[in-house]
């Protein structure tokens, strides 16, 4: 897009250690959907996967921040027909499929161990009594008998999870889980009751560089997975909310934008303090690409929504990308631009300087020849570092 169209636009506008044993947010479904307690340790935003099938799923996540009291959230967010699982456990994973003997505990939901989820919903489970401790890898196993139409879940998981057709999910033994999946399958959440009642969540609302795209898969190198580690001390969870492709300010590969996305993937999850926004390259760099003053309208939005749930917002700067194939002079300028009024007053309580962590020093539109993944866009492992690296610990506390 040109300069001047630009502007034109911009003028329009568990793991179980037991214990002695002014644009709308999406529509809020119907159904029993149940606000979770504690602090939100592990999450993954929900998008449309394919269709759904008569089959246990044994699903692999890291949680962030320890704790007990463990849930789970099930999401049929893109389900056109309600959803039943008839068989839901939790439990300490040892390797791959298998679990430490003895881990693997029932999840029920209002006291029950068959749960329907309506079209659109989503439910979490009662809590499981007994302690997670802290980076602990979970295994959460699933039974969706007669599932079929459009299933839930995340698509670029960067972790092997399971799959069987007579898999138990209540079993701890690799038997039956025959086939193995990079998604997420209907699971977004998970929390625990931490050990210090003040102790709060933090969530990463981005695009696919907080999805992880660009770091090593199976090894949890993702920049929020680093800032969890860097958190870990104090028990701060850490919640990733990132979407390959999301933008801020309109949909794309048939999600919702951050705006659209910020009550379900940020404001319903529970024990939240705060939150980083990192987006705004999609936008900016699209065909119809955004101009800066309606990115950064964006960005206002999302602030202004944030701090009336009480939480603080950390804005981060837009990383220089030039060498994608994207990238031209024009949306440099923009991304520039951006960054500037970010650095000035967004009104951010908070900014990450994403750009200056990452950009090379001798050709500042490009990002560090060591830490890109190789595509010019994305930051490889010691580019994810860098940016948990520039986030300030004390700024995700303002009290609000």
């Amino acid at each position: 897009m040109s300069g001047r169209r630009r502007a034109c636009r911009a003028a329009a506008v568990l793991l179980l250690t037991l214990a002695g044993q002014t644009t709308p947010a999406l529509a809020t479904p119907s159904g029993a959907t149940v606000r979770g307690s504690g602090v939100v340790t592990w999450a993954a935003s929900a998008q449309r996967l394919g269709q759904g099938a008569d089959r246990s799923y044994r699903l692999i996540v890291r949680v962030s921040a320890g704790g007990s009291d463990l849930r789970v959230r099930l999401s049929n967010a893109y389900g056109t027909r309600p959803l039943t699982v008839d068989s839901a456990h939790a439990g300490l994973q040892a390797d791959g499929a298998a679990l430490e003997p003895g881990s693997n505990r029932a999840l029920t939901f209002d006291g029950q161990h068959t749960v329907t989820v309506p079209a659109g919903g989503t439910v979490w489970s009662d809590p499981v009594p007994g302690r997670v401790p802290a980076g602990a890898r979970l295994a959460v196993s699933l039974r969706t008998p007669g599932a079929h139409g459009p299933a839930t879940g995340h698509e670029m998981a960067l972790t092997t999870s399971y799959l069987g057709q007579d898999a138990d999910p209540g079993g701890d033994g690799d038997t039956g889980w025959t086939r193995t999946t990079g998604s997420w399958w209907y699971l977004d959440a998970v929390s625990v009751r931490p050990a210090h009642p003040r102790t709060g969540a933090v969530v990463a609302l981005g695009d696919s560089i907080t999805d992880g795209w660009g770091s090593t898969p199976g090894r949890d190198r993702r920049w929020p997975d680093d800032l969890a580690r860097r958190l870990r001390a104090d028990g701060t969870g850490v919640a990733n909310a990132g979407i390959s492709g999301n933008r801020v300010l309109t949909g794309n590969n048939g999600g919702p934008s951050a705006v659209r996305r910020l009550e379900r993937d940020v404001l319903s999850q529970p024990g939240v303090r705060a939150v980083i926004l990192y987006e705004g390259v999609n936008d900016l760099k699209a065909k119809d690409g955004a101009s800066a003053a309606e990115i950064v309208a964006g960005y206002r939005e999302i602030t202004k929504r944030a701090h009336a749930a009480g939480l603080c917002v950390i804005g981060a700067t837009v990383a220089p990308f030039k060498g994608w194939l994207q990238w031209d002079p024009d949306a440099e300028t923009v991304r520039r631009e951006v960054n500037q009024r970010m650095r000035g007053d967004g009104g951010f309580d908070a900014v990450v300087d994403v750009d200056r962590a990452l950009r090379d020093p001798r050709d500042p539109e490009r990002l560090r020849p060591d830490l890109d993944a190789g595509d010019h866009l994305h930051p490889d492992d010691e580019g994810m570092r860098a940016i948990a690296g520039a986030v300030d610990p004390a700024s995700l506390d303002c009290r609000r």
